[in-house]
């Protein structure tokens, strides 16, 4: 088939990749690869290069053809196509055959990424202690990404995508800054030229729909129920309403609910507070006031004839109104200011 042999290069640089004696038994191949391949997964904030550099050992070496010649001749003989070698190796196509696609997600390789989830989407909601008490609903519209329905997430017009030339297919690039003296700094972050999808599409092919991005967006109305009795800090989640990427779960889309201060109520727990500030006259010769409640009904608060009220810090007191938060709408009796009766 060739003219001549092919010149020796390095025989032994793929089994010290994979840590193992050119004697390897196919099993010890595995084990090597499985132990090192989950060390160096990027997605476990492993080594990129590394990780490939495991596939691309194993490739070979699994392969009883490709390790012949790789022993006999070395590295250069399966660069120039003997044995098929020179062919592109997905590294996460080969972790994928060992785990199965939904382990730890992946950079480069569709397969890799069909289970990946993307991230939620969080959004504040502020609401008053009377839309906490009484129950409301709030329509927001909101934008997302969706998958464009002209190339269905693909990007192009025929479906075809390339390795992208940035990060070699792996979706991740490798920085490193140097810090001071002998001390430098390595970070991984998605590569800005494919958005971390480690694919390129040709400029004449791009979908006209989504530009090649895959993704659209669009507006969407969602109506928050904010249940009675609901806290603050609670959390309202709308299942996979996030944004839609290709080959990935949509996330969700978490409101949550943050009250605003009340001029009046104060809320401790279940229960309702009022502060309310007496004078000496009516401390001393009783008292009476109509408080608006916060669904508006009107209560009218008042001492006993002829009691003396005697509040622990003079003028100020809190008059507890037992109006719990619940799924219901509680109705207080005409409460005692010196002996706060239970409500129901």
């Amino acid at each position: 088939m060739f003219g001549r042999a092919p010149k020796k290069s390095d025989n032994t640089k793929y089994y010290e990749i994979l840590g193992v004696p050119k004697s390897a038994s196919q099993d010890d191949l595995k084990k090597a690869y499985r132990k090192a391949a989950i060390k160096n997964h990027p997605d476990k904030g492993g080594d990129p290069e590394k990780f490939k550099e495991l596939a691309q050992a194993y490739e070979v070496l699994s392969d009883p053809e490709k390790r012949e010649i790789y022993d006999q001749y070395g590295e250069d003989a399966l660069k120039e196509g003997m044995g098929g070698g020179g062919s592109h190796v997905d590294p996460f196509d080969i972790f994928s055959s060992f785990f199965g696609p939904s382990f730890g997600g992946g950079g480069g390789s569709s397969r890799g990424r069909r289970q990946r989830r993307g991230e939620d989407v969080v959004h504040p909601l502020k609401v008053s202690l009377e839309d906490l008490y009484n129950g409301t609903s709030k329509k927001l519209s909101l934008s997302r990404n969706v998958i464009c329905s002209k190339c269905k997430g693909k990007g192009s017009k025929s479906g075809a995508s390339m390795r992208c030339p940035g990060c070699q297919g792996s979706g991740m690039k490798v920085t490193i800054r140097q810090l001071g003296p002998s001390m430098i700094q390595q970070m991984q972050q998605p590569c800005n030229e494919c958005k971390g999808t480690g694919e390129s599409i040709n400029e004449k092919d791009r979908c006209p729909g989504c530009k090649g991005e895959k993704v659209i967006q669009e507006k969407k109305v969602l109506e928050v129920h904010v249940e009675k009795g609901m806290q603050h800090n609670q959390k309202i989640t709308f299942p996979g309403e996030a944004d839609e990427a290709p080959d990935t779960v949509t996330g969700d889309i978490v409101f949550v609910l943050q009250q605003k201060d009340h001029s009046k109520f104060k809320r401790k727990g279940e229960d309702l507070f009022y502060e309310h500030t007496l004078s000496l006259t009516e401390a001393l010769c009783g008292f009476q006031f109509v408080l608006t409640h916060l669904d508006n009904r009107q209560l009218l608060i008042k001492s006993d004839p002829g009691e003396v009220v005697k509040p622990g810090k003079p003028p100020f007191f809190l008059i507890d109104l037992n109006s719990h938060f619940c799924n219901c709408i509680c109705n207080p009796c005409l409460l005692n200011l010196s002996r706060p009766i239970q409500g129901d």
